[in-house]
């Protein structure tokens, strides 16, 4: 399944650099080319490079951990000296427990080294405690001190002394093609938590915002992104399997509520307009 995007107002041409063109990176870095952006790009993959290129991203290969060398990190703020802005997108998965500051901390050193104008850091709503209330950015603050290593590592990204403007966005869980959900529950039995709400974010919806952030400059946020309807687990995810032919998730009777997302600061400060608030509705589209 193909995906659209919508473009917004014309961008000034700029350099932006995306740190991991996967999933995520690789859509968004062809939209930011397609709004008249250069494009410099990294991928973990050496198979990839070839798929880069050929969309017209300008890509490096790079893979941040224990091998990380001094080479490396002078590879990347040559990098980023040639960049306006970037986006750090690198998941929390790409490291060992514990380790996410650790992982991104030559990432910040390149960032102050290269003298970068701008930084748009893609988070997680996943830092929100599992409470059934909705959740807005100020009930999870990222300083260099917080217990949570996401919020920790936001706070890095966010500078003390303005060196750089920054952004945190905070995604939903994703969703799109080649991330289906109704694969994620599809045949499991007495799941919990069917009365949680599902807060999900489609991948047209992520590229959307994100483009529109670098476009618009909005910098000096924390911003929640989130599809506005929040269908219940029970509901939503055998309906998704169902959509698919799959045998459908069955969920405990009752079940605990959990957290909703409020995406309402973004949808005020962002001229973006969502294509999937309905996320049983963008089940086609995934």
């Amino acid at each position: 399944m193909s995906v659209t995007f919508v473009a917004g107002s014309p961008a000034i041409p700029s350099t932006v650099a995306v740190l991991g063109c996967g999933w995520l990176g690789l859509p968004l870095a062809k939209h930011l080319l397609a709004q008249g952006h250069r494009v410099l790009g990294t991928t973990t993959s050496a198979e990839q490079l070839p798929v880069l290129a050929a969309a017209g991203i300008e890509a490096q290969l790079l893979q941040l951990g224990p091998e990380f060398a001094a080479s490396d990190e002078l590879r990347l703020t040559s990098l980023l000296s040639q960049a306006t802005s970037l986006v750090l997108n690198v998941p929390p998965r790409a490291a060992v427990a514990g380790g996410y500051p650790q992982l991104l901390r030559p990432v910040h050193r390149a960032v102050a080294a290269a003298r970068l104008q701008a930084v748009l850091f893609v988070s997680t709503t996943g830092v929100y405690p599992d409470e059934p209330r909705l959740m807005r950015e100020t009930d999870a603050i990222s300083t260099r001190d917080a217990a949570s290593d996401v919020l920790r590592t936001e706070g890095h990204f966010v500078p003390r002394y303005g060196q750089w403007q920054s952004t945190v966005v905070r995604l939903g869980g994703l969703i799109g093609p080649g991330r289906a959900p109704g694969r994620f529950l599809a045949g499991r039995r007495n799941l919990p938590q069917g009365d949680a709400p599902a807060n999900l974010l489609h991948l047209t919806d992520a590229v959307g915002v994100l483009g529109t952030i670098l476009d618009q400059g909005i910098w000096g946020h924390t911003l929640n992104v989130c599809a506005e309807s929040h269908p219940l687990r029970r509901d939503f995810y055998p309906a998704a399997a169902t959509y698919l032919g799959l045998e459908p998730p069955v969920f405990l009777p009752g079940g605990g509520s959990s957290k909703t997302i409020d995406s309402s600061r973004l949808r005020a400060l962002v001229p973006y307009q969502f294509q999937h608030d309905d996320v049983l509705a963008a089940l086609p589209y995934c």
